[in-house]
């Protein structure tokens, strides 16, 4: 796990303990890497609640509760979608913040409109939901690895934020 990642996993703990409340992840494109980020960390069972891979979209349907609607119109790799997996995680876990990702790692599965390495990253924190889009360089590992931080990245983000405006 590369520095940057392991500070950020410790902020994570840090912040989320201090409050005793847990994170849950949906991961579609990490297949479980975002889990295993947190889990590296000793202590990962005082924040983490559990961890869904939904690589298909039946799964996103069944397990996070995302609209067949919103897989029609927009795809599995879309803010939509981001945005419902990240809720329906939270929900299925009970827990105060989620994240999710759902993107095309590569090497195929890309067009002009969602190109590989285009990933959507989703975090719900105390019922609100952000999304962030990102374009990531390199290949499958390299891509899913960039995700990886990058939601960890936004989950920090969101609870630092969330503390700003509502305090400790």
């Amino acid at each position: 796990m590369a520095d940057n990642t392991i500070y950020i996993v410790k902020r994570l703990h840090s912040v989320l303990s201090r409050k005793g409340h847990h994170l849950t992840a949906a991961e579609s494109c990490t297949g479980g890497m975002l889990a295993s980020a947190i889990v590296d960390f000793p202590g990962a069972s005082d924040i983490l609640c559990q961890s869904l891979v939904t690589y298909s979209n039946e799964a996103k349907q069944r397990i996070l509760g995302v609209n067949e609607a919103t897989l029609a119109n927009w795809g599995a790799v879309s803010e939509q979608t981001a945005a419902e997996m990240a809720l329906g995680a939270a929900r299925s876990a009970g827990c105060e913040v989620s994240m999710s990702t759902t993107g095309i790692a590569g090497p195929g599965g890309g067009t002009a409109d969602k190109p590989v390495g285009l990933v959507y990253i989703g975090c719900y924190c105390y019922g609100n939901v952000a999304v962030r889009r990102f374009i990531f360089d390199g290949d499958r590992g390299s891509i899913r690895r960039q995700a990886v931080e990058e939601a960890l990245k936004l989950c920090l983000s969101c609870l630092e934020e969330y503390e700003r405006e509502h305090g400790n």
